[in-house]
Formats: structure tokens, C-alpha cells, sequence
């Protein structure tokens, strides 16, 4: 029983452990790693009304903490969560191992042959706040992709986390692989987080998932690489060659379907030419629907729509609020999200392929969207079964973190003989 008063001593013991597992999984047996998940995803629907009952400790957690009703949201899970969690699983288990795959090869004159594979990072830490799905998240792709991980789970999310856990290490003993390999912090101790920023020699990498607080904080204080995304200010530009049902459909789902996601839309823009159409009312149907438009000056004529702020340009709600403004063009556009955007997901609505095929030449967001809701930002929708979160710098992981975006590569150099001049 670990010791939960010295940190230091813990998390180090927790780290070595995580270490000696990482170099186990960077050869376990694909058919391994699949069962084991498919043994998790087993486990957690059996265990359904257990894991509510712990959600619901941490549900009265948060209620007495004052989150809101976006963060509480995040927190909830249901039978209709808990199935999607265990899809989710299945859905990793399923997929393609992507460890010793070859990514390219070739020959050289000299008569080398060269094979660059896939080989896992090592040890992954997520640090996360109140989204205990990440827990099931996290664990099946690190396992798949032969990481080693430490999970640290916000507070708010103690119960629930810890029985996901549970689970996941029920999949790796019926698979007979080391328990070590998914271990999650036991303390809500905040210091255990300080104490994974730093440990460099048993940590390979951090993805911190959770508010701008958060993250941060880790990409402030981490001595380890890190994985990031800060804010989530996702843009829709509404262009004058936009189809006016595909844009009522899209930005309403964008913004109104799950607002503390960082998929929803924070800002919408509005080409001049479409103002008087489409533009109209598609910020009528946004008022209708509860959401406060914070407008431009031109967009404050409709009713209903309030003011907006510079400070509103650039800023993550997870709310039911949405800044918006109109643009003279697509390269006004181009050039507010330039200003204002976090290079997390931004789209355009538009008939127009040369419209389309400009706003996703001239912009860098790590998602790049047309005629599609930006709550389709995420792994799951993407493919990839989860996501460990979305990484918005330029190193290494981009976009949704899967499994293959969570190794790295090797060389593998044969030769006859082969000796240089």
C-alpha cells in the first residue's frame, strides 16, 4: 500500500513501476493488447450501476464545489455513456497494432536496407480534470500503442475514474500483462501533479486534457515534453456562396449540441454579402435557441443579439454565448481567425471549392473544416476508436492523439556484410 502522504516517495515508486511495464509492452503480443481491452470493455458493462453510484459521489462533489453546468455535464455518466466508453474500447482493441509497423523503407547503393517502424514512446502521464471517460481513453490507447501511463484524474472525477481503472486493470491480468501498465495516481493531492511535471527520467511524455487553467500550468511548469491544446476558440465563417440549410444545420449542432466540448463554436463569422440571408437567420435561430450572440455593431440591428467586447474576440465560453461579427470577406476571415484563433478546428460554410480550397491553404488550425459541425472535432468521430486529447502544437502528435500518433520510430539497418568507404 502505497504511502499517500510522501508524494515524492509515491509518485516515484509509481514511475519506476510505470518504467519497468513500458519496457514489457514495447513487445507484448498484439492479440494481448487486443484482449485485454476487449476483457476491460467487459468488465465496465458489467459493472454499470457501479460505476454510476461513483459518479454520483463525485457528481455531489462538484455540485458542492459550484462547477458549472458545462463542467458538470463533462462529469456525468449514464448507462448511454458508459456503453459509449465500452464502444470506444472495443473499438481500439480492434484496430491495427501500430507497433512495429513500417512506416518506410529502402535500399542504398552500399547495399543497406533500411526500415523505419513504429515503436512506442514509453511512459505517458495525463494529467486531466473532470472528464472521467478520458480515464478508459487514455489507458486502451496507450496500452494499444505499447505505452506504459499514469493517469492523475481531477478531483472532481476521483470516483468514477478509480472505478473505470478498475476495469482496465482487470483487462490486463486476464491478459497477462503487468498491472503496472495503467496505474493511476491514488490522492487528489495537487502536489502529485507538480511532481509528474518534473519527473524527466521516468516520464516520456505529458498530455494535459482540461481548461486553460490547467494546461497552463503544465506547459508553464513541465520539464517533461508535453502534448497541448490551451483553448479550444473554434471559428465558422458563413461565406456568400454558403447553402443556407447546410449552415442553419451546422452551426446550431456547433455550438448548441454540447457546449463544454472544445469542438463548439465560439465565434462565428459572417461574409457582408450573406448578412441580409443567411446571415440573418442563422443569428435569429441562435437567439431562439438560447444562445447569447454577442454581436458586432452591424449584427446588434437583429434582435436580440447583445454587444460585443474585444474581449469576446478570442474567448473560449464552453456556454451557451457566441461571438460573432461581419467580415467583408474570406480573407477577412482568414484574418480574424488568424488573430484570435488557438490553431485548435475551424470551418467554413460554402458551395464554393476555390472559397474552401483558400480558407485551408492559408490557415494552420490543426483541424480544418467545411460544411461540417466542429463538434466532429474529436478521435472517436475521427476514426481512431478515442483520443487522448487534441494537440494543437507543431511537434510530433497534431490533431486527435490516437494510438499511432502516441509512438515514435526506429530504424531497423541490415546489411551483407556492408562496410563504409
Amino acid at each position: 500500500m502505497k504511502d499517500l502522504t510522501d508524494i515524492p516517495a509515491m509518485m516515484d515508486e509509481i514511475g519506476r513501476k510505470a518504467r519497468a511495464a513500458a519496457a514489457e509492452l514495447a513487445f507484448a503480443p498484439a492479440e494481448a493488447k487486443r484482449r485485454a481491452l476487449e476483457a476491460a470493455a467487459d468488465a465496465l458493462a458489467a459493472r454499470t450501476d457501479a460505476v454510476i453510484e461513483a459518479n454520483a459521489q463525485d457528481l455531489a462533489y462538484g455540485r458542492d464545489k459550484g462547477l458549472s453546468p458545462a463542467m458538470m455535464d463533462r462529469l456525468t455518466l449514464d448507462a448511454g455513456r458508459i456503453a459509449a466508453i465500452c464502444d470506444g474500447l472495443r473499438t481500439v482493441a480492434a484496430q491495427d497494432d501500430p507497433i512495429g509497423a513500417t512506416i518506410a523503407e529502402w535500399d542504398m547503393p552500399s547495399g543497406l536496407h533500411i526500415r523505419r517502424v513504429r515503436t512506442p514512446l514509453g511512459v505517458v502521464g495525463v494529467i486531466y480534470e473532470s472528464r472521467p471517460n478520458v480515464t478508459a481513453d487514455a489507458g486502451a490507447l496507450c496500452l494499444k500503442s505499447g505505452n506504459a501511463v499514469i493517469l492523475r484524474g481531477g478531483s472532481e472525477s476521483f470516483h468514477s475514474s478509480a472505478a473505470i481503472h478498475d476495469c482496465l486493470v482487470e483487462g490486463l491480468r486476464a491478459a497477462s500483462l503487468p498491472e503496472d501498465a495503467i496505474q493511476r495516481v491514488p490522492t487528489r493531492d495537487r502536489a502529485a501533479v507538480s511532481e509528474m511535471l518534473g519527473m524527466v527520467d521516468l516520464i516520456d511524455v505529458i498530455v494535459p486534457r482540461g481548461g486553460k487553467g490547467l494546461v497552463g500550468l503544465v506547459q508553464r511548469e513541465a520539464r517533461v515534453p508535453v502534448f497541448a491544446h490551451l483553448e479550444g476558440i473554434v471559428h465558422i465563417y458563413v461565406d456568400a456562396a454558403a447553402d443556407p440549410v447546410k449552415t442553419l444545420d451546422v452551426v446550431l449542432n456547433a455550438k448548441t449540441r454540447r457546449t463544454g466540448i472544445c469542438g463548439a463554436a465560439e465565434c462565428l463569422l459572417i461574409h457582408r454579402d450573406a448578412l441580409d440571408t443567411i446571415g440573418q437567420g442563422v443569428v435569429r435561430a441562435l437567439v431562439d435557441a438560447g444562445v447569447e450572440v454577442r454581436g458586432d455593431a452591424e449584427l446588434q440591428q437583429i434582435e436580440g443579439v447583445v454587444p460585443a467586447s474585444e474581449d469576446d474576440w478570442g474567448h473560449e465560453y464552453l456556454d451557451m454565448i457566441l461571438a460573432a461579427r461581419v467580415v467583408d470577406d474570406i480573407d477577412g476571415a482568414i484574418a480574424h481567425i488568424r488573430r484570435y484563433g488557438s490553431n485548435h478546428t475551424d470551418c467554413i460554410l460554402t458551395e464554393d471549392d476555390a472559397a474552401a480550397e483558400r480558407f485551408f491553404t492559408r490557415l494552420d488550425s490543426a483541424i480544418l473544416m467545411r460544411n461540417a459541425s466542429t463538434q466532429f472535432a474529436d478521435g472517436g468521430e475521427f476514426g481512431m476508436g478515442a483520443e487522448i486529447g487534441i494537440a494543437t502544437g507543431k511537434m510530433h502528435a497534431r490533431g486527435p492523439v490516437g494510438a499511432e500518433q502516441l509512438t515514435s520510430f526506429k530504424y531497423l539497418v541490415t546489411g551483407e556484410g556492408s562496410v563504409r568507404r
